[in-house]
């Protein structure tokens, strides 16, 4: 099969509104959260998360048009545009039809949706919805925006699974290109979850941490007194292309993807399966599909969400499958700075990586005050502070709700 390689990034975060930021706040191991902004949060359990800082939709796109687009959508097409720009590409000068988008996300146009129920609340007056309600709603709409922008006419679509929706969006993107159905896909994932409706139904099922006396230290990784997730928002692009195309137009390749794996826990709507089973399948599935052998990654970008199941988790999962190479390696978890972006986190996470690989560190899991007994610190969990290291191939794991779990190999070049 062709190979695949990343010549383009763009991304929109908690900690940064490019990727010169969201790489400088990486290596400052800053954190994303505060106090909530974008609504009155005083009444919930939760009063903050990792919101997008600085952004102004209108000033991007105009107040005409920004009133066509949830916010999610505003942070997929502003990450793609970075990424297209990141990558050189010409889109005059390549065939449209052999250029895709596949992109991600867990929830879609939530403020959208919230908005209009709340404005349509009252059953004895005349409904009177928005008409673009629907198109800003839609989970898959980001990569049909991203097309009509760019005149693109391959493969389009949208995955959807929960928080491992971007990661699923990554793969296909590579799974297609090496099958030959497309030279070049933009792909990644975006979510704005932060919302009335996205706090109160997370909080309602006590995924949120309530550490509402120090939101900066609330997403904590492996610490023993990690309480759950926080929050975050934003998105991750990336250009994904076949590797002989990439070359003969001169692109600077970032990394080339290996391979992926795709499997499912069975086990919970929500909480992970205890021993890490899917977690473990879909580490060995990538590891195999990519030709790599546990010795040759050197940095495992976990999904750590900082929840009391999901750490413990997803370490039992590494040490099942890497045994004794689980020591050799870094460990780290970057929701630690960003929050959890849901559908986005793949996105995101995997530029992390990127980044890591380019500028020569490992991103550390801030926020860590305490040894969890339970959790193996012989293992370099990388807290606190960034680690300078060479990495040549690291392995991303996202899973999501329903018991979705990604994972798939990057390689420096």
């Amino acid at each position: 099969m062709r190979r695949v390689v990343i010549t383009g990034i763009g991304a929109i975060t908690p900690i940064g509104n490019t990727i010169k930021e969201y790489s400088q706040a990486l290596k400052e191991g800053r954190s994303g959260a505060d106090y909530i902004k974008h609504f009155d949060a005083s009444k919930f359990k939760t009063t903050f998360a990792c919101e997008v800082k600085g952004f102004d939709g209108a000033e991007v796109f105009g107040r005409k048009e920004v009133r066509k687009m949830d916010l999610f959508s505003q942070y997929g097409l502003v990450s793609a545009e970075e990424a297209v720009i990141d990558s050189g590409l010409n889109f005059d000068e390549q065939n449209p039809d052999r250029i895709g988008v596949i992109w991600g996300s867990g929830i879609g146009g939530l403020r959208s949706l919230e908005e209009q129920i709340e404005l349509n609340s009252d059953y004895e007056n005349t409904p009177r919805y928005n008409p673009f309600m629907i198109p800003k709603m839609i989970a898959d709409i980001v990569p049909g925006q991203i097309a009509i922008k760019y005149g693109l006419m391959g493969i389009n679509y949208g995955t959807v699974s929960a928080c491992a929706s971007s990661s699923h969006a990554i793969i296909n993107a590579m799974d297609n290109i090496r099958l030959g159905r497309a030279d070049i896909i933009i792909s990644g994932g975006s979510e704005a979850a932060v919302t009335r409706a996205g706090i109160g139904g997370f909080s309602g099922m006590k995924a949120l941490s309530g550490r509402n006396d120090d939101p900066s230290t609330a997403s904590r990784p492996f610490d023993k007194d990690r309480d759950g997730f926080v929050l975050g928002e934003g998105a991750g692009a990336l250009i994904l292309e076949e590797y002989e195309h990439a070359k003969k137009r001169g692109a600077k390749i970032y990394a080339e993807i290996l391979g992926g794996g795709m499997t499912d826990d069975a086990h919970h709507i929500t909480a992970p399966h205890p021993d890490g089973l899917g977690a473990a399948n879909v580490m060995k599935n990538a590891l195999l599909e990519s030709s790599v052998s546990t010795s040759d990654i050197d940095y495992i970008n976990v999904h750590g969400t900082s929840t009391p199941l999901g750490d413990i988790a997803e370490i039992k999962a590494i040490l099942k499958i890497f045994g004794d190479d689980a020591y050799k390696l870094s460990i780290s978890s970057t929701k630690s700075m960003t929050g959890h972006l849901l559908g986005a986190s793949g996105a995101i996470e995997s530029i992390a990586c990127i980044i890591g690989m380019e500028e020569g560190f490992v991103p550390p899991t801030i926020n860590h005050f305490t040894d969890d007994p339970e959790i193996d610190q012989k293992l370099k969990l990388t807290y606190n502070t960034p680690e300078e290291k060479q990495i040549d191939m690291i392995l991303c794991n996202t899973f999501g709700f329903g018991g979705h779990n990604t994972s798939f190999v990057l390689r420096k070049l």
